[in-house]
């Protein structure tokens, strides 16, 4: 018996040293290829006034093509063109609808072009917004501190952050080695499908493969990571599909005076929650793996100790970081309930009763594996489960192993210095989903600093970038493309 308790307890000591070993180990990994950079001397009062200029154009996209008011999508690039002489005197230019594509020929034909866009149109805001936004959302305003309006962050900032960083090299004689294409989108919060697609078909249709392309995506977050204090720059390799159901529940109906005990609002929140609380499984693999393997590096060391083992310790993170929405995003396909309708008097049961469910779909899942999910959790032969459109698998996932990756990731951290850098999953949809088709390796990535509290602003109210924030990003938007343009 005594051996025995030697022996677990000799077996206990061995386990426990290997758990903080492997911690101990668990540092960050040391990359001395950066070169020191000295900050690039900018016209910031003019770059911030163009900024402020474009949001004033209310180029809002609408799923009606025929509802766009297009005097604004004309005049912002009108606008762009006279503001922008010297790149439209130099690149090449050609517009599919309103979306815009040029082409600054490189000294080398050999080498695959690389490609840099972002998209000007917005989406709507609220007829009371100026009464809850704090600025006039088209306003621009410029203050202390910020930048205002619908735009600054998604994605107007990236538009003009990238033509201010052309024309800086422009203006200081910079001749691309490789051809960069630029491209700029006024359809991406509908899907592109008659801009980024249009110029996907042409540059497939003209034989160009492109290296690499990098669009919008995430930024240079910070306090997003409990126990990580530094800005992590994630740059997104791939993003999620989608795919839209609709449950419809069906009874008898009637009068409310005499209710059932099967109605359809009552079959079909059986099943919604259902769905809701039993999401599809999740787990830390591909790029989420990677993402976390390299931001833990930089945790306390009672989060190393998780990390670093996660042999033993998996089951229990995938859930702690379940419980963070934004977290949970990466770790598996979401199950979101978007819609309902059923009867429309308060004295009627409705005789059918419908929900819409709007699934992100994670790479390692497909339309088919969702709809079983869906079939095997609700199982009840009152209710017609349909897919709203074929859905849209996520993106195949680019290499972080790659020269794109690499240009984008030492740029980045020349301009920003003491930051983690670490590939990503993007949650969201971008233009990409059309790019990548004529990409090698497709990256998504503002290089702008992102507080949590200012995350809040995409897509919603008192929509802001810092002053300071958008210089830093057109600084890195030059090192991109001029580190990308000559190798």
């Amino acid at each position: 018996m005594k051996k025995y308790i030697q022996a677990l307890f000799f077996l206990f000591t061995f386990f426990l040293c290997l758990i903080l070993i492997r911690a101990y180990l668990h540092k960050p990994i040391v990359d001395q290829t950066v070169k020191s950079y000295e900050p690039t001397v900018l016209n910031e009062i003019k770059s911030l006034t163009n900024l402020s200029k474009s949001i004033t154009f209310k180029t809002i996209s609408h799923p009606d093509y025929e509802k766009f008011d297009y005097s604004e999508f004309n005049s912002f690039l009108k606008w762009l063109e006279n503001e922008y002489s010297l790149i439209f005197q130099n690149l090449e230019k050609k517009y599919f609808s309103k979306t815009l594509l040029l082409k600054w020929s490189g000294e080398d034909t050999s080498l695959n072009p690389i490609l840099l866009t972002g998209h000007y149109d917005v989406v709507p805001i609220k007829a009371n917004a100026k009464e809850i936004w704090r600025e006039d959302p088209f306003s621009g305003k410029i203050d202390n501190t910020y930048v205002w309006g619908r735009g600054t962050l998604d994605d107007k900032s990236g538009v003009i952050a990238i033509l201010e960083a052309v024309n800086y090299l422009l203006e200081n004689n910079f001749f691309p080695k490789r051809t960069v294409y630029l491209s700029f989108g006024h359809d991406e919060e509908i899907g592109g499908n008659m801009g980024a697609a249009k110029v996907t078909d042409y540059l497939i249709e003209e034989g160009v493969r492109l290296e690499w392309s990098l669009d919008e995506g995430s930024f240079l977050l910070e306090d997003i990571i409990p126990g990580v204090s530094k800005k992590i720059a994630i740059i997104n390799v791939a993003e999620k599909g989608g795919l839209t159901i609709q449950l419809t529940a069906k009874s008898k109906g009637g009068h409310s005076s005499m209710p059932r005990s099967d109605s359809s609002i009552g079959h079909l929140a059986e099943a919604l929650t259902k769905l809701e609380k039993n999401p599809l499984p999740g787990k830390l693999e591909g790029v989420s793996l990677e993402l976390f393997d390299t931001v833990s590096r930089y945790m306390p060391f009672q989060n190393k100790i998780l990390f670093a083992n996660l042999w033993l310790f998996e089951p229990l993170i995938n859930k702690i970081l379940s419980q963070s929405p934004s977290m949970n995003a990466v770790l598996r396909s979401t199950t979101a309930l978007t819609m309902l309708s059923a009867s429309d008097r308060a004295n009627v049961l409705a005789s059918e009763a419908n929900g819409v469910i709007n699934f992100r779909l994670h790479p390692r899942d497909n339309p088919e594996t969702i709809m079983n999910h869906v079939k095997r959790l609700v199982g009840n032969e009152n209710i017609e489960i349909k897919k709203l459109g074929e859905g849209q698998l996520a993106s195949e996932v680019s290499e972080w192993n790659s020269l794109g990756y690499s240009i984008i990731s030492n740029s980045v951290r020349r301009v920003y210095d003491d930051i983690i850098v670490a590939p990503g999953l993007m949650v969201g949809g971008s233009d990409s989903k059309h790019y990548a088709k004529a990409s090698i390796n497709s990256f998504r990535f503002n290089p702008f600093p992102l507080s949590a509290g200012e995350l809040s602003g995409l897509h919603g109210i008192d929509e802001k970038i810092r002053k300071e924030d958008f210089i830093q990003g057109i600084r890195a938007y030059i090192e991109i493309l001029e580190s990308g343009a000559a190798q």
